[in-house]
């Protein structure tokens, strides 16, 4: 067996399953067929829940240092131009004023990290060099994969690397390869939903001079009312930009620029290409010791960052899954549980994404050709859309739900509880215990967060003082042979937040189990929850 784990496709996704993989010692190795990162100005943003990973991962202040400076406004404006009046301003905090308001907050409604703009084009890199660092990932650029077989016990793969083809055994196989995926293709499996909604062409320039001489205010996102579906964004060094436009040329990119602009500036275009708005969900996840994750199994449209971060969330599933696995104590219902759990996401962020875009969809469709008159006409229509725009765009912008608030309610890996849970509400975040949901992020009376002290494996948490006997559990589960501690955190806070004296959470840190007393059958529970 040459590998324990084929990962194709280094994109974040791919690179954060092995960088996952990695920490946990499974040997892999990661195939990409380009030759090394690209100058793409694909994904802009790692969203709340994304920083939380990026945290345990060691990685949270590498990718704060790589990306956009903490003190720019996240604000986003609806624009005819750069250089007139906006017709809209929706303010939202800067990275820095997020983290002040997240250490003032001790309720739980807020995550432990805030969102960052960090580009594709930065955090590849990043994700690649940290891999790269891992004794048991071997990472292997410009390897194209062509094809797999499998059987009960592993899986073959076909690459070409210089134009010379070998072959890759492994025990499982992750497809991490975009949209289009290969691997998905090859597994007959089908994405349904809304296809080619609409087709844009985006730019990405070089100007360092346009972030210090925008007037109007300073923020992330620019949207122009126009017929066109026009949006300037800021990347992740105040330098970059990348629009987005419905034209008919590559040529027309720039000139669309420089509309959007008004300004006389020195600029390069550095990329230019077309891509296409879908919402699209894979069937299945995969089959056998083949899975997939990332754009390979959900195409949304990108508004409300829901895209790349859905794929880390899938990494994060799959990455202790698989390692639970090959290292002997997950049972069979482990790895069958990823399809079940990170589908479900997937299927909830498509149709947060369709909310958000249908709500940008509903102040555009406000425009008219008199928007950009002098006239009383031109006048009340710019109000209007304005009007209409401060409300739907906010969909695409507040949708902390989606990020903090999925869930594995049903999933044979969590307990069952009387009572359907609380309702999931992609807009708004409550913080809850209750078997499946994200541990909510609680200070303890000393200023650590309540997440930095769970380990990898899995941990019964007491709190407010409990000296519940966690032995049987302890013993339970080491007898599967699986990681488990007991971890004691002080203080009320956080026993008022978790609404239990005892709260079980997992690797990825879903909570298992909450009570006020141990668990009545330990065995049982640990079990189920290693997927036995």
């Amino acid at each position: 067996m040459d590998t324990d784990v084929l990962i194709v496709g280094a994109g974040p996704v791919g690179l954060t399953l092995a960088l996952d993989l990695g920490r946990r010692g499974i040997r892999c190795t990661l195939v990409e067929q380009k030759s090394a990162p690209h100058m793409w100005p694909k994904m802009e943003r790692c969203n709340a829940r994304s920083m939380e990973i990026y945290r345990r991962l060691g990685l949270a202040e590498k990718i704060r240092a790589a990306g956009l400076p903490s003190w720019v406004p996240m604000d986003v404006y609806i624009v005819t131009s750069l250089i007139e009046p906006p017709l809209l301003h929706l303010p939202y905090p800067s990275v820095a004023d997020a983290k002040k308001e997240i250490a003032a907050t001790h309720d739980g409604t807020l995550p432990l990290e805030s969102y960052q703009l960090i580009s594709q084009y930065t955090l590849e890199p990043l994700l690649k060099s940290v891999v790269e660092t891992l004794p048991s990932v071997t990472v292997r650029y410009g390897c194209e994969f062509v094809s797999f077989q499998q059987d009960a016990n592993s899986v073959t793969a076909e690459v070409n690397e210089g134009g010379k083809t070998s072959r890759i055994t492994a025990k499982y196989l992750a497809g991490c390869d975009g949209g289009a995926s290969n691997v998905r293709k090859q597994l007959d499996i089908k994405l349904a939903g809304e296809g080619n909604i609409l087709q844009l062409r985006q730019a990405l320039y070089r100007c360092d001079e346009l972030f210090e001489r925008i007037a109007i205010g300073k923020g992330r996102h620019y949207h122009v009312a126009d017929n066109q579906s026009t949006q300037l964004i800021v990347q992740d060094s105040t330098k970059h930009f990348t629009l987005h436009s419905v034209v008919a040329t590559d040529q027309d990119m720039a000139t669309k620029f420089e509309q959007t602009v008004a300004m006389p500036v020195k600029y390069e275009m550095l990329y230019v290409g077309e891509w296409r708005q879908n919402l699209l969900l894979a069937e299945r996840y995969g089959r056998g010791r083949v899975l997939l994750a990332g754009d390979a199994v959900h195409l949304v449209i990108p508004t409300g960052g829901l895209g790349m971060n859905t794929g880390v969330g899938d990494a994060i599933d799959l990455g202790w899954k698989l390692a639970g696995t090959l290292q002997g104590w997950g049972g069979p219902g482990l790895l069958a549980s990823y399809e079940f759990e990170r589908r479900r996401v997937g299927e909830n962020n498509v149709g947060a994404s369709r909310y958000a875009s249908l709500g940008r969809r509903k102040w555009r469709a406000q425009w008219k050709p008199e928007m950009r008159d002098n006239t009383p006409a031109g006048a009340a229509a710019r109000a209007h859309l304005a009007a209409v725009a401060d409300v739907e765009q906010r969909k695409t912008n507040e949708m902390i739900g989606a990020e903090l608030g999925y869930h594995y309610f049903g999933s044979p890996l969590v307990a069952k509880e009387n009572g359907d849970g609380p309702p999931y509400d992609f807009v708004d975040y409550t913080p809850s215990t209750w078997p499946g949901v994200r541990l909510p992020h609680a200070w303890l009376p000393d200023g650590r967060a309540a997440a930095d002290c769970i380990g990898d494996g899995y941990t019964l948490i007491r709190l407010g003082g409990s000296k519940a006997d966690g032995s049987a559990l302890a013993a339970a589960f080491g007898k599967i042979g699986a990681p488990f501690t007991v971890l004691d955190l002080p203080g009320d806070e956080a026993r008022t937040i978790y609404g239990r004296d005892l709260v079980l959470v997992r690797p990825d840190l879903h909570v298992v189990w909450r009570g006020n007393s141990p668990p009545d059958d330990p065995a049982r529970l640990a079990a189920a929850a290693t997927g036995h």
